[in-house]
């Protein structure tokens, strides 16, 4: 039996997606805790430019698809799950903590690589929802660099540098969301569609 559905947020690092989440009231499952610790010989490493050698953090590979899909499976099957608690300044899980509806047959599973699990979730009925959430870059690029300055995340050379790639490449990841089934949107445009929208009703096929 199902119990609940899954809002998918996906759009730039810095764009809004977490406070959209958190503003929408839901349970929140964070996509960015799925992340690969940072000594896994698989992870992808940028290779040109200034930044060349370190890992590329926003490349798919570093991200484990496989067990972020299954949490967001438990959450609509059950109404729970365990998730990975990442430490993106360590650059790697330090624990584990339960993701718990409550009840709730929505819940929201956001972060850069949402796009990756929008197929997999339609295709299962699973789907209530995918938004691209975008802003004007300039405002995207302020918000991610003050967050992760103020987090620590990494040195401050590397966050500055990541950034301006980040706003170069903000095109690209906005249509390859598109492109994965992801409608483009502005937090608030996302925010008044999804609390107009009838939420599903318990123990749905």
């Amino acid at each position: 039996m199902q119990s609940a559905q899954v809002v998918v947020l996906a759009g730039p690092s810095g764009a809004g997606k977490s406070r959209l989440a958190e503003r929408l009231g839901l349970p929140i499952l964070r996509l960015d805790d799925f992340y690969k610790d940072g000594d896994d010989p698989s992870l992808p490493r940028i290779t040109t430019g200034a930044n060349a050698g370190i890992v590329d953090w926003d490349h798919p590979d570093s991200w484990s698809h496989d067990d972020a899909l299954q949490a967001i499976e438990e959450l609509c099957r059950t109404g729970r799950t365990e998730v990975p608690i990442y430490e993106i300044a360590l650059n790697g899980r330090t624990g584990s903590r339960p993701v718990d509806l409550g009840g709730r047959t929505r819940f929201v599973a956001e972060g850069i690589f949402a796009p990756e699990v929008v197929a997999e979730s339609r295709r299962a009925g699973l789907l209530a929802a995918a938004y691209c959430i975008t802003q004007h870059p300039l405002v995207t690029f302020w918000r991610r660099l003050t967050r992760d300055l103020r987090e620590h995340r990494k040195p401050p050379v590397v966050l500055v540098r990541r950034g301006l790639d980040l706003l170069r490449d903000q095109r690209r990841v906005v249509a390859h969301a598109v492109e994965r089934g992801c409608r483009q949107a502005t937090p608030d445009q996302a925010y008044a569609e999804l609390t107009a929208q009838p939420q599903p009703s318990t123990g749905s096929a």
